[in-house]
């Protein structure tokens, strides 16, 4: 272990082993402290035994160019690939090809940040009431409610239509509309920070669980447990990439960390204008790729063999995706928002015997036949994760700035990152998370030596 580091970093997710990284590359002695057994944080990669391909529980898609994530793949000759495909739609219980993204996309562009902030379904109704019940409209309108909840886990009546606007902006910079995904798993992207982390000398330690942080100008010492007790830890300065839940959580909850003296308070007013999302996803490996035999009415010649995305108003899983373009058996149940919320805690086999119920009815497949067709299932409930507790962050109505104070350092002792301090626009996602590591690494390496 790191004797006398000059900087503790809390989280060994992305965020926390890109900022180390980038410190250990300036000779900065560095020691992570994870609470989990594993490294990767949000980032869950797991295989399954009798295949060859990865099992996403967490993220799993690259989105768009972002050079934080494609450099570094590039550089180890990982290889990725991008998302292809038909996306299809259930409408009235039938299967068809969407057809309304455009109309989606023109309600989406008419948000506007320059105006006062409002939440999403507060903008719908001010800006597209619909007085007749327009067929075509209320279908768009569903279609945007479900691409916010459902994208970004958020609750729409929540959600600052400002926050939104922005992550637009940053997504449209990089092309974000176009998506890719490691053909071997996010988990590489892990690897490739450890690897880069363990040859410029970071120490990680795992299963080391932080209950307190004192901290003073210049001085913090942590107060943590392991599996053989109590542990403490000193450091000039501490960096902290702690999910938002997991900062927002009140002492003596799951996961908490106590901070002592409390966080100054424009901290905290900031940590009340940002929102934890709530997802449940499950993916689920078949005999075969059942889909491709579904031919739906009115497609004479064609199959669901090249189905990217199926969307409906389901209540439990309104989004599945397959891994095209790889033709890989697998399809992934997606259950945000308050989908989540009915499927929390309820354990795996209860979360897939539901997912197994929706699918059969979106697809009009005998339940029996697509049971008996399965072959694996995995899940993983980040809500009732004590070190996440919710997947990703959003920004709530009247949040602008939020993300900026959350990511300000505390007399140059307390520094932040993690994906909900990105201040990119990037929020929620991987990249913006490495951008935040890095952001954060460097405000410590302006303060001068640290050996």
């Amino acid at each position: 272990m790191a004797q006398n580091p000059a900087v503790l970093v809390i989280g060994a997710g992305i965020a926390g082993l890109a900022a180390a990284v980038k410190l250990g590359q300036a000779g900065v002695p560095v020691l992570v402290l994870e609470a989990r057994d594993r490294i990767g944080g949000r980032i869950l990669t797991t295989r399954d035994p009798r295949s060859d391909f990865p099992i996403e529980l967490g993220a799993e898609f690259i989105h768009g160019i972002a050079p934080e994530i494609l450099q570094p793949l590039e550089n180890a000759g990982v290889e990725i690939a991008e998302v292809e495909g038909t996306p299809w739609c259930v409408s009235k219980g039938q299967l068809r090809r969407c057809d309304f993204f455009s109309e989606v996309d023109a309600i989406l562009e008419r948000m506007d940040d320059s105006e006062p902030d409002e939440s999403f379904l507060g903008f719908l109704q001010r800006c597209f009431p619909n007085p007749t019940n327009d067929r075509k409209m209320e279908e768009a309108k569903q279609g945007a409610i479900g691409y916010i909840s459902g994208f970004n886990a958020a609750d729409p009546d929540l959600v600052g239509v400002h926050w939104l606007v922005q992550g637009m902006r940053a997504e449209e910079s990089i092309d974000g509309q176009r998506a890719f995904r490691c053909k071997k798993g996010y988990k590489v992207l892990i690897e490739v920070f450890e690897q880069e982390a363990a040859s410029n000398g970071v120490t990680i330690r795992t299963g080391t669980i932080i209950d307190r942080i004192h901290w003073k100008p210049g001085q913090a010492e942590l107060s943590a447990h392991d599996a053989q007790g109590a542990a403490t830890f000193s450091a000039p300065r501490v960096l902290i990439t702690l999910p938002l839940a997991i900062l927002k959580a009140a002492v003596g909850q799951s996961g908490a960390v106590q901070f002592s003296p409390p966080l100054p308070r424009h901290k905290l007013d900031a940590l009340e204008k940002l929102e934890m999302g709530r997802v449940i996803r499950v993916v689920m490996r078949f005999r075969h790729r059942f889909w491709e035999t579904i031919s739906p009415p009115g497609e004479k010649k064609g199959t669901l063999s090249e189905m990217s995305f199926l969307f409906s108003q389901d209540e439990l899983f309104p989004t599945w995706w397959t891994a095209v373009p790889m033709k890989w058996p697998i399809i992934t149940g997606w259950a945000p928002f308050h989908s989540a919320d009915a499927l929390s805690g309820k354990g795996e086999p209860f979360v897939t015997q539901h997912a197994l119920q929706r699918l059969s009815m979106l697809m009009k497949i005998d339940p029996r036949n697509l049971e008996d067709g399965l072959e694996a299932a995995y899940s993983h409930d980040w809500q009732s994760d004590p070190f996440s507790r919710g997947a990703y962050s959003y920004g709530k109505v009247g949040s602008d700035g939020a993300q900026q104070a959350l990511a300000s350092p505390v007399e140059k002792t307390l520094f932040f990152a993690g994906e909900a301090t990105d201040i990119s626009g990037n929020n929620g996602t991987v990249h913006g998370a490495i951008a935040s590591g890095y952001r954060a690494a460097q405000e410590i390496l302006r303060l001068g030596a640290m050996t």
